[in-house]
């Protein structure tokens, strides 16, 4: 992912109003007003483990930069589908070579678990697996050809997916759960907007289930990172103020006010885009605040498990995991 520098044709203080309690009418403005000031009782659903997803994001360093090409995207590749399978989740492997900016082949993995397939409504929720390849904003040039570890930038978002993975089985919510794992997101250069988000793109025009269009889209990037704090990414504030105000109510109800902020933050290029652009609604969970920009370890060698927060790990997961079973 990277940060667009261009505005949308809408002031930034009527964006802010948006963010803060905006949504498709006065109605749900409301609604999501009264959820802020008096908190809705907690959703009946399993406890999210920290600790587990802190382990499923340390099982994925472990194997090496996930880079597409490489031993260790093959392995990772295959633990993934793995987990999900065993999980109860009915998963597709999506195979595809993507091309780059550059001209490589990627030979990439989108990987796509359904749970409770016969249900109608559809909710997704995806991370991005692959690393990139070059720590291109490391603080040594020696670095900038190395690839990324990629503990918060890919595998944070993936291990909190893999312990909801785990809740599912155990509970399934009021509407239908798909965790997609998704590929070549950040094998993109500066400048090219287009060269981001390729799996999620192929995924986008190629769905494994026709007509899939699920009724909400949530993605998790960079959702791992010490003393994280998320601010309303700009497009999701932009294309789906309804969604965001829902999770970010969530986020008020478990207490995690103070992490999940009301403040705008920038306009992201991530997977969350190309479902956006197919008319869905969708939101980017992601560490980008006005103030400290992307964590500080992104597309550096210090994006290791060093830099990877249980806690912050929870919040999220608890966030979502309130988001996910308050549905009705």
């Amino acid at each position: 992912m990277h940060l667009v520098k261009k505005l949308l044709s809408i002031s930034l203080a009527a964006l802010a109003l948006l963010g803060a309690c905006g949504s498709k009418s006065d109605k749900d403005s409301a609604t999501a007003q009264a959820a802020a000031d008096s908190p809705a009782p907690l959703a009946d659903a399993p406890a999210f483990s920290a600790d587990s997803a802190y382990s499923f994001v340390e099982r994925q360093v472990a194997y090496g930069p996930r880079v597409p090409g490489s031993e260790a995207h093959t392995r990772t590749a295959q633990w993934l589908a793995s987990q999900l399978r065993g999980r109860g989740a009915e998963t597709t492997v999506q195979e595809a070579d993507l091309k780059a900016f550059d001209g490589t082949v990627l030979h990439a993995r989108n990987i796509f678990g359904r749970f409770a397939p016969e249900n109608p409504r559809r909710v997704l929720l995806l991370a991005h697996w692959d690393s990139r390849p070059w720590a291109d904003n490391d603080p040594d040039p020696a670095n900038h050809t190395k690839p990324v570890p990629g503990a918060n930038d890919g595998a944070s978002g993936v291990g909190v997916l893999l312990e909801m993975a785990r809740l599912l089985q155990q509970k399934q919510p009021a509407v239908g759960v798909d965790i997609l794992f998704v590929d070549a997101e950040d094998y993109g250069t500066d400048g090219d907007d287009l060269s981001w988000a390729l799996g999620a793109r192929h995924f986008v025009e190629n769905p494994p289930v026709e007509g899939y269009a699920p009724e909400a889209v949530v993605l998790l990037d960079m959702v791992g990172g010490k003393d994280a704090r998320f601010a309303r990414e700009q497009f999701s504030a932009y294309y789906a103020p309804g969604l965001l105000n829902s999770v970010w109510a969530a986020a008020e109800r478990v207490g995690e006010s103070a992490r999940f902020t009301n403040e705008i933050g920038g306009m992201i290029t991530d997977d969350h885009r190309e479902f956006q652009n197919a008319g869905l609604q969708a939101i980017d969970i992601i560490e980008y605040c006005p103030d400290t920009g992307f964590n500080p370890r992104w597309h550096t060698l210090a994006d290791d498990m060093s830099g990877i927060s249980a806690e912050t790990l929870g919040a999220v997961g608890r966030v979502v995991t309130e988001w996910l079973y308050s549905q009705k």
